[in-house]
């Protein structure tokens, strides 16, 4: 830069401390060899892990100051050296719409390949779920539904929601949510479900017997991300089933393995998305790249309903009102988008 040339100057999400969010500036750089800058359109809060990290739960751990988000939908504005192409060998051009990685940020700097090209037909607020889809999808997987087996998905929050849509993608049926919330058990239906159930209510149980034949879900997914609801799992699940942790669990979970794991035979399947495989994809365990093209696909097809989840939408000046309500839990919320 020349000596009297200004840098433009961009704006992110900082969270200086637990439990207060703000607005810090930063230069935009230029994109080195391989890389792309993108002008970010809109982003959305993952309402289950940033809650997590920005009040500091239980396996939530973080430093300050500390820049949150992980799904971010842009343009490119300008390429490094050596940019010839995107994930699944498109080319990439200024002026395209990317999905990334990126965080809370007006401006982000990216790997090329570690960009998305954003089908056409696809709008910036339904292309910023695409993230929650990919780790929603990597849970699914790993159940290896078949086409006609019983699925249950405990928590009716953005992830559950979408593992339960996918899960009925892969053949599960009947696909039954459920949730103490009375507006996420309604949103969940009108995305799908063909069953949803109040855990409170006396005649659940009769319910869930008669929906499953009284023979139990086959797969149970867990998308609370609540220490006790590994139980109500494990106990809801029927003989040989698969409970698929989906959700990050926040605290500690005292189990009775031999009387829930053990004697009923069920398979417990980890499914935090960092384990995924970095390369080469198999049966039930696809590479992020592969299920970051697949989610999005699915989006631009219709196949997964996102706009219903979308609660609030908020300009990026207001991002601390909006962790303010992140951080009061009110369960009518679920998708909460940032506009920049």
């Amino acid at each position: 830069m020349g000596a009297n040339e200004t840098r433009e100057q961009g704006m992110r999400v900082c969270w200086p401390e637990h439990g207060r969010a703000e607005l810090a500036p930063f230069p935009v750089p230029d994109p080195k060899p391989g890389e792309v800058l993108i002008r970010t359109e809109v982003t959305l809060i993952s309402p289950g892990t940033e809650r997590a990290f920005f009040l500091g739960l239980p396996n939530a751990e973080t430093g300050f100051p500390y820049y949150p988000g992980y799904s971010n939908i842009g343009q490119v504005v300008a390429l490094g050296d050596a940019v010839t192409h995107v994930q699944g060998g498109e080319a990439l051009g200024v002026g395209d719409r990317v999905a990334t990685a990126a965080g809370h940020t007006s401006h982000a700097l990216m790997r090329a390949d570690r960009c998305w090209k954003v089908p056409d037909p696809l709008t910036p607020d339904e292309a910023v779920y695409f993230n929650l889809a990919c780790i929603a999808l990597q849970g699914v997987r790993k159940a290896r539904l078949e086409l006609g087996e019983p699925a249950l998905v405990l928590g009716m929050g953005l992830i559950g929601n979408l593992a339960l849509q996918l899960a009925r993608l892969q053949g599960a049926f009947p696909v039954i949510g459920l949730d103490m919330d009375a507006g996420r058990r309604e949103i969940a239906a009108r995305c799908g479900a063909d069953l949803v159930l109040d855990p409170a209510a006396p005649d659940t149980p009769d319910a869930l017997a008669a929906a499953t034949e009284a023979r139990g879900p086959a797969v149970v997914i867990e998308a609370t991300g609540s220490a006790e609801a590994v139980n109500e799992a494990l106990a809801l699940a029927g003989s040989h089933a698969r409970v698929v942790l989906l959700a990050s669990t926040r605290g500690v979970t005292e189990t009775n393995f031999y009387r829930d794991v053990h004697k009923k035979g069920l398979t417990v399947l980890g499914a935090h998305a960092g384990t995924v495989p970095p390369h080469d994809s198999s049966a039930g365990f696809w590479t992020r790249s592969d299920d970051t093209r697949m989610a999005l696909r699915l989006l631009a097809a219709g196949r997964l309903q996102v706009e219903a989840l979308t609660s609030e939408r908020f300009p990026s000046r207001e991002a601390p009102r909006a962790y303010d309500l992140l951080a009061s839990w009110r369960k009518d919320v679920l998708g909460m988008l940032l506009r920049w």
